[in-house]
């Protein structure tokens, strides 16, 4: 057999989601790429702002591999930092805008970051972290005025486009380059900054267009934080069709049924707490759509309720599954035809499962945590999700030894415990390491218990999960306390929390008990979990 011609230029191409502005700027120049709020920007505009942020990056030295860390939330900005910071080779490293400033400044630090573009309504707790970098960084920003950029030393974000030259528009030399840094707990000692590649953005960004049905027409609303997992890649996804982004700073019902209804919003991406929130607003019980809305959800399941009152108002549910370890969405509860005939109830159940893999997603499975066989698919036997796929983050940064147990043996390890039932589908039945998802966000219990250590009433403490109607979980505090400090109310405890913490990882629930334990003295979590659900 004759050996394969090789790659050239002309059929073997980096892949990278900068290919989509670049096209989509192309084909439809005039047509509305971004709102936000009373600003529009065209295609041609975007791609414009876009390359001038990239050559003031440049300018600003940054070279290919460094890291442009981003404070902002759901606006023009961040999307132009997308394609911005790639295009001038960094890697973008877009921050939760619910940390606190020594939580900030912790990434800054462990990323190395050469830069930090941040937002008037992030100055207070950026100034803050930069105030604890022993070498300042190029901050630039916008939104504020003379006096708040000059008390961070920072340029304003307008101006610099303005004087900056266009960056060429290019993609990388190696698709493997990185594209983006997503922190896992950006607030413990130990932070685990997720590196993307462009291969694995631009085909996540495909398989959220073809599971979520996005086309040139939709118009898709940002009620997801684009910090969160470069908000599941659809700041790509959205751009590879040409479709219209609409930004929404922060969470308000009224605002987004405005939006849906003054846009004509199509799609938008949401934790079940967002979903709740628009169930419950006022006047929400006699709103009907006047076009189908597809929402799509990942983190806790939505109950059967939440599902029904969605689809009274004219939603259409997507249940998601994923992590920042793999873009974000990396599989779904696809609906099979016959499910449209079943009972709400009956049908609830099965949407709420986390289901099969998507299209980009090579492989997924549930496994036996000790022999690493695949688990019966009876529904009942659980195991560890795992998942294979150029959608699987390219490693943790700065961290070879926790790289390696993560995807050890060709998958990724979720750590999460399923089950997988006789059609195939997946079904989260735990999670495993503590973490508490609240409002979409990942809590490390182990963050919480270090700092409940550190009051001086406590002897010991433990966190878990508590079922919460509105934030899907909440934190759960068992303290014991030393003795002679019986007066150490619960109110005492999360006040303490509230001055170390960000306020949504603090406990909302306080058990003063003692901590029941296994013969060898580690703490039976479980028991609490099961103590926590009954309160």
């Amino acid at each position: 057999m004759r050996p394969d011609p090789p790659t050239r230029r002309a059929n073997h191409v980096p892949l990278s989601p900068l290919d989509f502005l670049a096209r989509a700027a192309d084909v439809t120049p005039g047509r509305i790429a971004v709102v936000d709020g009373e600003r529009l920007f065209t295609y041609a505009e975007f791609r414009d702002r876009a390359a001038r942020l990239g050559g003031a990056l440049v300018g600003l030295g940054v070279k290919p591999g460094d890291v442009v860390s981003v404070l902002c939330p759901n606006a023009a900005e961040m999307l132009e930092a997308h394609f911005g910071v790639p295009l001038a080779g960094g890697v973008l490293n877009a921050i939760n805008t619910r940390l606190d400033p020594p939580a900030i400044a912790r990434i800054l630090l462990h990323a190395e970051s050469k830069a930090l573009i941040v937002h008037a309504a992030l100055a207070r707790p950026a100034r803050a972290a930069l105030a604890e970098l022993e070498t300042p960084i190029p901050v630039i920003a916008f939104g504020m005025t003379a006096a708040e950029r000059t008390s961070m030393g920072a340029m304003d974000y307008e101006e610099t486009l303005a004087k900056a030259t266009r960056q060429s528009w290019s993609g990388p030399a190696d698709e493997w380059e990185s594209i983006a840094l997503n922190y896992t707990s950006g607030t413990t000692g130990q932070p685990k900054g997720a590196l993307y590649s462009h291969r694995g953005a631009y085909l996540n960004a495909l398989g959220n267009v073809i599971t979520f049905g996005l086309r040139p027409d939709s118009v898709y609303l940002w009620t997801l934080p684009m910090f969160h997992c470069n908000g599941w890649t659809y700041p790509w996804a959205v751009t590879a069709v040409g479709a219209r982004h609409v930004c929404l700073p922060a969470i308000d019902p009224a605002e987004i049924f405005r939006l849906i209804r003054e846009h004509g919003v199509t799609h938008l991406c949401a934790a079940p707490v967002v979903l709740t929130m628009l169930i419950h607003a006022p006047g929400a019980d006699a709103i009907r759509l006047q076009h189908p809305v597809e929402v799509a959800t990942g983190g806790a399941a939505p109950p059967s309720a939440v599902i029904e009152a969605m689809e009274r108002m004219g939603f259409r549910l997507t249940h998601l599954y994923g992590m920042t370890e793999c873009y974000g969405p990396s599989t779904s509860c696809f609906p099979q035809d016959e499910w449209r005939e079943l009972p709400l109830a009956e049908r609830a159940v099965l949407m709420a499962r986390q289901g099969v893999r998507n299209l980009t997603m090579q492989a997924q499975d549930v496994i036996d945590s000790q022999t690493g066989a695949p688990v019966p698919r009876d529904g009942a036997t659980l195991g560890e999700l795992v998942l294979r796929g150029n959608t699987v983050m390219k490693g943790y940064l700065k961290s070879p030894d926790e790289t390696e147990r993560t995807l050890a043996g060709g998958w990724l390890h979720t750590g999460d415990l399923a089950v997988v039932h006789p059609d195939g589908y997946v079904e989260i039945k735990d999670r495993s390491k503590d973490i508490i998802i609240s409002g979409g966000e990942n809590v490390s219990s182990l963050e919480v218990e270090e700092v409940l250590y550190k009051h001086p009433a406590v002897m010991e403490a433990a966190v878990v999960a508590r079922p919460d109607a509105k934030w899907g979980e909440t934190p759960c505090a068992f303290v014991t306390l030393k003795p002679g400090t019986a007066a150490v109310t619960e109110g005492d405890i999360v006040a303490f929390c509230r001055d170390r913490l960000a306020h949504f990882k603090c406990p909302r629930t306080v058990v003063f008990t003692a901590l029941p334990k296994t013969s060898t003295g580690k703490i039976q979590k479980f028991e609490l979990r099961a103590r926590a659900r009954s309160l």
